[in-house]
């Protein structure tokens, strides 16, 4: 982001925040006691400016100090997201009511409450969407002999973030949904971590993904957050050590019978090594067997269908994580949630496991793929 994005962003982030604070002092004011207003700011300010806060001084602060502000951050840009939704009604409650009579010292507490207990459902139903993973299951046909495999069970999680939100707790969820669903395979498409390697070490994260356990592997490719957090390679060691491959351009054949192709992440173009086209890092694969592609970022089904693959998985859109977004990323994507066909591919694209930001998710669900492909070649 250059500097005047982010004087820009800043200007509009103060405006907003002018804005939605005066519209909350006028509520708090007429129901706190006396003398309560300056709490009010207070809580407000660091509700507003933790997310911000961590991330500028994320190398001056302790870890602890760092993480305890992204956490407070992470619900505070929910609340505020869902603020610049509710306040508008709000202040249309209070003026319907004004209009039909009401005094203005009955009004506003109506219209405040009203919001706010609108804006506290939506923060419980989401968080509840958000750790509450539910699974899945898509049943697919490929119209190619399996070799030694009649059908397969595959588990899919993509975009689990792993980092300072979304921890060892959440991950133990994916843990026993694996226990639960015994897969043949289990594939992840990118955004194991919500971008630093740090927590995930920190917190012995891998003790418990180690537990991840599938016959024929556990199969994962970069997304978009592992770039930004710029320690891929000590990320892949200790994915390495676990028992678990990361797939950075390359293909695997399993057991003799079918392929799985990881992609580096979209972002990777924009880098010098960049990425390798579809088309190439399938040449030379047997067509005559499955191919399996991860791609975090859910583009190019086309050319993906032209090269060969069978079955493409992507995550990414978090399918807006918190409605209304998934107005925005229906209209980014060809394809932001669910399954459609290609051509002869499969693609199915997942909500994710984790979240970004808040661990809050309306009008999506925190989820885990139950994939159950029959060979029919």
């Amino acid at each position: 982001m250059n500097i005047v994005s982010a004087l820009s962003f800043l200007f509009v982030f103060l405006v907003l925040n002018v804005w939605l604070s005066w519209n909350g002092s006028l509520f708090w004011s007429s129901i706190l006691p006396e003398g309560m207003m300056s709490a009010y700011w207070i809580v407000y300010a660091v509700i507003a400016i933790a997310y911000i806060a961590a991330m500028l001084l994320r190398r001056a602060l302790p870890y602890w100090g760092y993480a305890l502000l992204k956490q407070i951050g992470s619900y505070g840009l929910a609340v505020l997201f869902y603020a610049l939704l509710l306040v508008p009604a709000g202040d249309l409650i209070y003026g319907a009511l004004r209009l039909a009579g009401m005094e203005s010292d009955t009004a506003l507490p109506v219209a405040g409450w009203t919001a706010s207990g609108a804006l506290l459902l939506l923060l419980l139903k989401g968080s509840w969407n958000a750790w509450r993973p539910i699974v899945r299951r898509y049943d697919i046909e490929i119209g190619k002999s399996g070799g030694a495999y009649e059908s397969l069970r595959v588990m899919v999680a993509s975009d689990l973030h792993l980092g300072n939100i979304v921890g060892k707790r959440h991950l133990r969820r994916l843990v026993r949904k694996a226990e639960e669903l015994k897969p043949d395979l289990i594939l992840m498409p990118g955004d194991v971590l919500d971008d630093s390697v740090e927590p995930f070490a920190r917190e012995r994260m891998a003790d418990v993904m180690r537990e991840l356990r599938a016959p024929l592997g556990v199969f994962v490719s970069l997304g978009n957050h592992e770039y930004y957090g710029g320690h891929i390679s000590e990320y892949m060691e200790r994915m390495k050590a676990i028992g678990i491959e990361v797939l950075t351009d390359r293909t695997v054949l399993v057991a003799d019978s079918f392929y799985v192709a990881g992609r580096k992440d979209k972002a990777a173009e924009a880098m010098q090594n960049g990425r390798l086209p579809v088309a190439e890092l399938l040449d030379g694969l047997d067509p005559a067997k499955p191919i399996l592609l991860l791609d975090h970022q859910p583009y190019a089904f086309e050319k993906a269908a032209e090269a060969g693959a069978d079955l493409m998985l992507s995550g990414h859109t978090h399918r807006g994580q918190m409605a209304p977004n998934h107005w925005i990323t229906r209209r980014l994507f060809e394809l932001d949630w669910g399954y459609m066909r290609k051509h002869a591919m499969h693609v199915i694209v997942s909500s994710g496991f984790g979240t970004w930001g808040p661990p809050v998710r309306i009008g999506s669900r925190s989820e885990v793929l139950d994939i159950r492909v029959t060979f029919t070649g």
